[in-house]
Parts: structure tokens; C-alpha cells; sequence
């Protein structure tokens, strides 16, 4: 995972069945490709997930099972996506512990391997740029930085809102506030340190764990 701006990335969200990576399907497939901090190309798709879609996730995202019975298997969208980004850094929000854990799966299922590109998680940077902001939600950093949320939810929509607040995060990175700069940094991955408690007391552990397992102790 990258901690940083980049001029150069591939930003995608999904719409799935559900919350679940072990028993929910993508319904939708959209990504924007940004080259010098401009779209360059679109990749959206619905999909057939192959099972029934949820009243309560058709009421959130509007799409419903008459609108993907006709839509590409998940492994014909998903080809089509991987292709698409080929090599590029993927960004997204909540990424890393939601869309990017139903791509690999997807990616092990229908052809092996999972992708290994380098990816940036627009949450992790929220994080470490807006440390004293309640929610990081896409919703409210979209509120926070003025930007509409108009037709959210929808996966093309949310790349493009997406790719606004990413520009956003990526100004205050270059001018971190005094809350950012004082926040303590994993040097091994770059996400924040959270104080943390263990049998022998407190200490900062980063936040990216257990991907991350950097430790150390509490100076007082």
C-alpha cells in the first residue's frame, strides 16, 4: 500500500451483493484512468453475479437482478478490468479491506493469481491527513471538502467523486496542517501509529496491521 499522490493511477469501485467477500458477488465494475491528474479512459460495467441481489442493496445502489441478467459473467468483467488497468496503481476508498479483498478472490477463482499491483486507499490517507475529522467516509469527506455527492453509489459515479477528494488529500499532503505533521508514522509502510496495549503495557502499533506488523515502544 502507497501513502502518497500519485499523477498516474487507475481509480475503480464496485457495487457487490453485499458486505461479505466470502458469500457476496459483484454486481458492477467501474474504474477511471488518470494520467497527469486527468481522466484519460472509463471502465464500467454491470455484472451477472449469478445469484440474487438484495432488496436492501438494490434500495442503496439501484441496480436489481432484471438489470444484470443480461450483464457479463464475473469472470468476463473482471478480465475486461484487469486488462484495463494492466500495470497502473489502483486507488480507491476503504480499498484495502473491501473492493480490493473481492478482486483478488475473483482474480484467484477465475484465472490463479491475484493482481499485485501497488495501490493507494484514499481512507488510509484520510486518515493520516485529517486526523481530527469524525467520519472518513466518502460521503463526508465529500461534505468536508464541498464536493457533490450527486448519484453516489453507483460505481462510476463514486470514482469520479472519489477522484476529487483524492485530489483534495493529495493538496494536503503537499501542506500538511500541525494535526498531520504531529501524528506519529509507520516507517515501514507510512500509515499512522495507534497507541495500543499488550501484556507488558502500551506501545504504537501501525495502523495497517497485520499486513503491517511494525511495533515499538512508548517513550515517556
Amino acid at each position: 500500500m502507497l501513502i502518497k499522490y500519485c499523477d498516474n493511477y487507475v481509480l475503480f469501485d464496485l457495487e457487490t451483493t453485499g458486505l461479505s467477500p466470502e458469500t457476496d458477488e459483484i454486481v458492477e465494475i467501474s474504474a477511471i484512468k488518470v494520467e497527469k491528474g486527468e481522466v484519460i479512459d472509463e471502465y464500467s460495467t454491470l455484472v451477472n453475479p449469478g445469484i440474487h441481489i438484495p432488496f436492501f442493496t438494490s434500495s442503496v445502489n439501484g441496480i436489481t437482478d432484471d438489470m444484470v441478467k443480461n450483464a457479463p459473467s464475473g469472470k468476463e468483467a473482471l478480465k475486461g478490468f484487469i486488462s484495463f488497468i494492466g500495470d497502473s496503481v489502483l486507488a480507491g476508498h476503504n480499498i484495502r479491506n473491501f473492493d480490493l479483498k473481492f478482486i483478488q478472490r475473483d482474480a484467484v477463482r477465475y484465472f490463479g493469481k491475484p493482481i499485485t499491483n501497488e495501490y493507494v486507499d484514499t481512507l488510509m490517507l484520510a486518515k493520516r491527513c485529517l486526523p481530527k475529522l469524525e467520519s472518513r467516509s466518502l460521503q463526508s469527506l465529500s461534505a468536508h471538502y464541498k464536493i457533490s455527492y450527486e448519484g453516489a453509489h453507483r460505481a462510476l459515479a463514486d470514482c469520479y467523486i472519489n477522484k476529487q477528494v483524492y485530489d483534495c488529500l493529495g493538496k494536503e499532503m503537499a501542506n500538511p496542517s500541525a494535526d498531520s505533521k504531529n501524528q506519529k508514522v509507520c516507517p515501514r509502510c507510512g500509515n499512522i501509529l495507534r497507541q495500543r496495549s499488550g501484556i507488558y503495557g502500551d506501545f504504537w502499533g501501525c495502523a495497517s496491521y497485520p499486513e503491517c506488523k511494525y511495533t515499538r515502544n512508548i517513550v515517556k
